[in-house]
C-alpha cells in the first residue's frame, strides 16, 4: 500500500510541474504579447476608444437604466437642443439621446461580436478542411467560398434578413454566413503552408489521423492568422448591422445605433436640420469600427512580424 502511495505521489508530482511550466509559458507569452502590441500606437489608440464605449455599455443598466428605451414616460419633449440636461438632445419621443447610444452600444457591440465569431468558424471550418483534403472537396469548397466572394455581400444579408424572422438572431445569422469567405480563403492558405512542414509528415508515419493532426498540428497554427481576422471583421460586423437596423430590417424592439439612426431618418432629421439625432450614433460606428480595425493589424502585425513593422 505504501508502494503504492509512494508510486501515485511520484506519477502526480510531474504532472504538477508540468502544469505549473504551461501555466508559466501563457503568461510569458501574454506579457510578451502586450509588450509588441504597446509598441504599435494606433493599435493602442482603437483599444483605448474600444475601452471608451465598451466600459459604459457593460455599466448600461446602471448609468442610465433599463427603461431608458421606454417611449411612455420620456423624461424630455419630441427633438430638444443638447442641454445640460441632455447633452446629446432628446429623440422624437423625447428619451434622452445619450442614454439611448450608451444603450445602443450594448446591442451593436453583441451582434458585430457574435456575428463576426460564426464568421470566422464557417471560415476556419472550411479553409482548415479544404487545405487538409484537398482534392475535389477543396474544388468544391473553393468554388462556393469564390461565389461568395464575387457576390455583394450587403445584397445577401439584405435577402436573408428579408426571409427570417426579424430579430437580433437573423442579423447574427445575415453577417456571419456572408462574410466567412475571406476568412477560409486566408486560413486554406496557411493551411496548406503549414502541412508541408516535417513534422506533418511524421504526424502522419506515427499513425495520426486527419482529425489528430488537423486539431493538434494545423489548427493551433492558424489560430493567430484567426485571432487577427476575427478583430478585423468585428469591424465589418458592425457596419453591416447598423446598415441593416438603418434600413428596417433589425429587431424594431431593440435599441441599436443602426435603429437610431433609422428613427433619425423617419423623423426627417437631415431635412430639418435636428443634426444631434444623427451625429451620435453615426460617430459612434465609425469611431468603434476604426478602432476595431486598428486593432486588428495591430494584433495581425504582433503575431505575424512578416507582414511589416508600421505604427
Amino acid at each position: 500500500m505504501t508502494a503504492e502511495n509512494g508510486t501515485a505521489k511520484g506519477q502526480a508530482a510531474p504532472t504538477v510541474r508540468a502544469r505549473s511550466l504551461v501555466r508559466r509559458r501563457r503568461r510569458d507569452s501574454a506579457a510578451r504579447f502586450w509588450r509588441q502590441y504597446r509598441g504599435h500606437r494606433a493599435g493602442v489608440f482603437g483599444l483605448a476608444a474600444l475601452l471608451l464605449f465598451a466600459v459604459p455599455a457593460l455599466a448600461a443598466p446602471l448609468l442610465v437604466g433599463s427603461d431608458v428605451a421606454d417611449v411612455t414616460d420620456a423624461p424630455g419633449g419630441p427633438l430638444e437642443d443638447p442641454s445640460a440636461r441632455f447633452p446629446f438632445g432628446t429623440d422624437r419621443f423625447g428619451r434622452n439621446l445619450l442614454g439611448l447610444v450608451i444603450w445602443g452600444a450594448r446591442v451593436s457591440l453583441l451582434v458585430g461580436l457574435l456575428a463576426a465569431v460564426l464568421s470566422v468558424a464557417i471560415g476556419t471550418l472550411i479553409g482548415v478542411t479544404a487545405g487538409h483534403f484537398k482534392g475535389w472537396y477543396a474544388t468544391v469548397m473553393m468554388r462556393i467560398t469564390d461565389w461568395f466572394l464575387v457576390m455583394p455581400t450587403l445584397v445577401l444579408a439584405i435577402a436573408l434578413a428579408t426571409v427570417m424572422p426579424r430579430s437580433l438572431l437573423t442579423i447574427v445569422v445575415a453577417i456571419g454566413v456572408t462574410t466567412w469567405p475571406t476568412t477560409a480563403r486566408l486560413v486554406r492558405a496557411q493551411t496548406l503552408a503549414v502541412e508541408t512542414r516535417p513534422y506533418i509528415e511524421r504526424a502522419r508515419a506515427l499513425g495520426g489521423g486527419h482529425r489528430h493532426i488537423m486539431a493538434r498540428h494545423v489548427l493551433p497554427n492558424v489560430m493567430p492568422l484567426v485571432l487577427a481576422q476575427t478583430t478585423l471583421i468585428i469591424s465589418t460586423a458592425i457596419l453591416a448591422e447598423a446598415t441593416l437596423a438603418f434600413l428596417g430590417l433589425g429587431d424594431p424592439t431593440v435599441v441599436s445605433w443602426g435603429a437610431l439612426l433609422q428613427d433619425a431618418r423617419e423623423a426627417g432629421a437631415v431635412s430639418s436640420g435636428h443634426w444631434w439625432y444623427l451625429v451620435p450614433p453615426g460617430v459612434a460606428v465609425a469611431v468603434v469600427a476604426l478602432a476595431f480595425t486598428l486593432c486588428g493589424r495591430a494584433v495581425e502585425q504582433v503575431l505575424n512580424p512578416r507582414l511589416g513593422v508600421s505604427r
